[in-house]
């Protein structure tokens, strides 16, 4: 068996202690130079900062091995082996790809200048809940139920930070009785509803989610920082300034912050230093119009990874070095104390520690069109049909010598779009029964996962070290008629 050197983006080798060096990502932001082909110290920006790369490896966990006959391991584990254990489909996540991921968000943003919280929608389950807490980040949650499971699993209620542009009153009730770190205000009238669901003689942390009107994100969307749609409160019109008076006046309500999220799959530095700027002047304001210096600023998260081999990636470590350099600069133009900065990052640390693994059921041509289907599909990754996303199959379990063709990757749904990959280049001996690996699997796939057609969701099988876990059991058809109370 040879190991390739397959070092992920902004995953540190040494998988030790909290504060591990990060490497230098693929592509990434690096010394000032921007991402995109930007020229790196007198190399491009996608050169070769953590050595060569294998293509087709190249957005990979850090533990993927490859046998002469085939055969690909992660952490030491055969991906076969997983599938022939668990069926298809099947989510397979490399702990130690999530931890080093952890390590060098907490490396980049120490504490206690910096928190990192990790944003629970990208995906969540007790045996990630208790990770990222073994990891020391904190955690970000937008409803009761990601709450709930959190609290249940043992995670610190205090490390918790709650938002969402429309809370339930369950949301707010159970955020209030786990006793939740902060709850992040979207709307004026959620100003009221938590004031009095604190009561007089209660206390709460909130912050203020304002819209800083800056478009980022890699998909219209997911674009969430712009003047215009469902999410906070816009610095532009003055709402937000309106509702930070409203929060002040409240007692039991304690504003620590304020709080922004430009938009997913960002892969460059700019929006965030000028979200920055924007809140700071914003802080200035609220400061010289009521006399409150705000301990905190979240910028939320968003931040890029590699689907493909070649796409651009942001790089942490660069991203907090210039964002701490302007806080220190704004802050200190306005003369203001610099807040606490927080980031919540999802996809980018567990995104590219998944890996997908389906079977291929029927390969066929059609109107000069190739197409592989197999037994997954939209049911258990929504992203190409939301969004357009691009992914990088391959073929898994031997060897093949035949040329590669052009083939689209189908999925089983009665739907025209179920299309897991289009266009993307397969031996051309492909047949049924051979599986498929998907990387860059574990984030907003399983989480975003339906029962269409009535078909069960994957299990997640976590691997370290040699060995195999089963984190999320398969949804059977009998957990889906037990929720049909019947005739």
């Amino acid at each position: 068996m040879t190991a390739v050197d397959l070092s992920s983006p902004a995953t540190p080798r040494d998988p030790g202690g909290p504060t591990a060096p990060a490497t230098t990502p693929h592509g990434a932001d690096v010394e000032g130079a921007e991402v995109n082909g930007a020229e790196v110290n007198g190399a491009e920006a996608d050169g070769a900062e953590v050595g060569q790369r294998v293509p087709e490896f190249s957005v990979w966990p850090a533990t993927v091995t490859e046998e002469p006959g085939g055969r690909v391991l992660l952490a030491g584990v055969p991906l076969t082996d997983i599938a022939d254990a668990h069926g298809t489909p099947v989510y397979v996540l490399d702990e130690d790809e999530i931890r080093g991921r952890c390590r060098t968000y907490r490396a980049a943003f120490p504490a206690p200048e910096a928190e990192v919280h990790y944003a629970a929608k990208a995906f969540l389950c007790r045996g990630l809940v208790r990770l990222v807490d073994e990891e020391g980040l904190g955690l970000d949650v937008c409803s009761a139920g990601e709450l709930g499971l959190a609290v249940t699993a043992g995670f610190p209620p205090e490390r918790i930070l709650l938002h969402g542009n429309a809370k339930s009153p369950a949301d707010l009730d159970t955020a209030l009785r786990l006793g939740v770190g902060r709850i992040v205000i979207d709307s004026p009238a959620e100003i009221a509803r938590l004031a009095a669901a604190v009561g007089p003689r209660g206390h709460q942390k909130v912050m203020l989610r304002v819209t800083p009107g800056v478009g980022a994100g890699g998909h219209a969307k997911v674009r969430t920082g712009t003047d215009g749609q469902k999410f906070g409160l816009s610095l532009r019109d003055g709402h937000a300034q309106h509702a930070v008076a409203r929060v002040l006046d409240q007692p039991q309500l304690e504003l620590t912050g304020l709080h922004c999220h430009l938009g997913s799959q960002i892969t460059e530095t700019k929006p965030y230093l000028t979200a920055l700027r924007r809140l700071v002047g914003l802080m200035a304001r609220i400061r010289d119009a009521h006399g409150v210096a705000l301990p905190e600023l979240d910028l939320g998260g968003g931040h890029g990874i590699a689907y493909r081999p070649g796409d651009p990636v942001l790089d942490p470590t660069a991203l907090a070095r210039r964002l701490r350099a302007a806080l220190a600069e704004s802050c200190a133009a306005a003369g203001l104390p610099v807040p606490r900065l927080l980031v919540e990052p999802g996809r980018a640390v567990v995104g590219p520690a998944g890996v997908a693994l389906y079977r291929v059921l029927a390969v066929k041509t059609t109107g000069g069109r190739g197409f592989v289907a197999v037994d997954g599909g939209m049911s258990d990754n929504p992203r190409p049909t939301l969004y357009g996303a691009r992914y990088a199959p391959r073929l898994i379990g031997r060897r093949s010598t035949a040329p590669a063709v052009r083939t689209t990757v189908a999925g089983r749904h009665c739907e025209a779009g179920d299309l897991l990959a289009e266009d993307v280049d397969l031996p051309a001996d492909i047949r049924p029964g051979d599986l498929l690996a998907v990387p860059v699997a574990g984030a907003y796939q399983l989480s975003m996962a339906s029962s269409y057609n009535l078909v069960g969701r994957p299990p997640v099988v976590a691997v370290r070290d040699g060995a195999a876990r089963l984190l999320v059991r398969r949804e059977t058809l009998e957990d889906l008629r037990a929720r049909d109370v019947g005739l």
